[in-house]
C-alpha cells in the first residue's frame, strides 16, 4: 500500500469490542510498509468523528524498519500491543486500540482490556496468537 491522494487506506475496524466499567474499547488494523502509511491509517480512522474524539487511539507497528509505537496518553498500552504484534510474528501491520473513557479509572484493568481487544483482531484475522 502506498499512501497517495486517490487511495485510502484499507482499514479492518471490528468497532467496540469490549466495555469495562463504562469504557468502550475497539480494535482496528491494517497493512503497512512504512510510517507514512500508519499515518494515513491514523487519519482514515480519524475521518469518523466518534474516533477522532475517542479519549485513546493506542497503536503499534511492526514494519521492515522495526517496531513502532504509540500510547496516545494511556501509558504503557502502545507496549503491550507491540509485544502481543511480536509474540505473534506479524509483520507489516498496525493495529490500533481505541479507549473511549467512561469515567471510572481501570488501574492495571486497562492494560488487559488492551489485551482482550488485540486478541478479539487475531481472532477475527485468523492469527494465532
Amino acid at each position: 500500500m502506498t499512501p497517495d491522494a486517490s487511495s485510502s487506506p484499507v482499514l479492518s475496524r471490528l468497532g467496540v469490542v469490549l466495555t469495562d466499567r463504562g469504557s468502550k474499547y475497539a480494535v482496528t488494523g491494517a497493512e503497512v510498509s512504512c510510517r507514512a502509511e500508519v499515518d494515513a491509517v491514523l487519519a482514515e480512522l480519524k475521518k469518523d468523528r466518534a474516533y477522532a474524539k475517542a479519549t485513546h487511539n493506542t497503536w503499534a507497528a511492526i514494519l521492515p524498519s522495526g517496531g513502532l509505537k504509540a500510547d496516545d496518553g494511556e501509558s504503557g498500552a502502545g507496549m503491550v500491543i507491540l509485544r502481543m504484534m511480536e509474540r505473534a510474528g506479524l509483520q507489516n501491520r498496525v493495529i490500533i486500540v481505541t479507549r473511549w473513557y467512561g469515567g471510572k479509572k481501570l488501574g492495571g484493568d486497562r492494560f488487559r482490556r488492551v489485551q482482550d481487544a488485540v486478541r478479539h483482531f487475531f481472532a477475527d484475522q485468523g492469527i494465532d496468537a
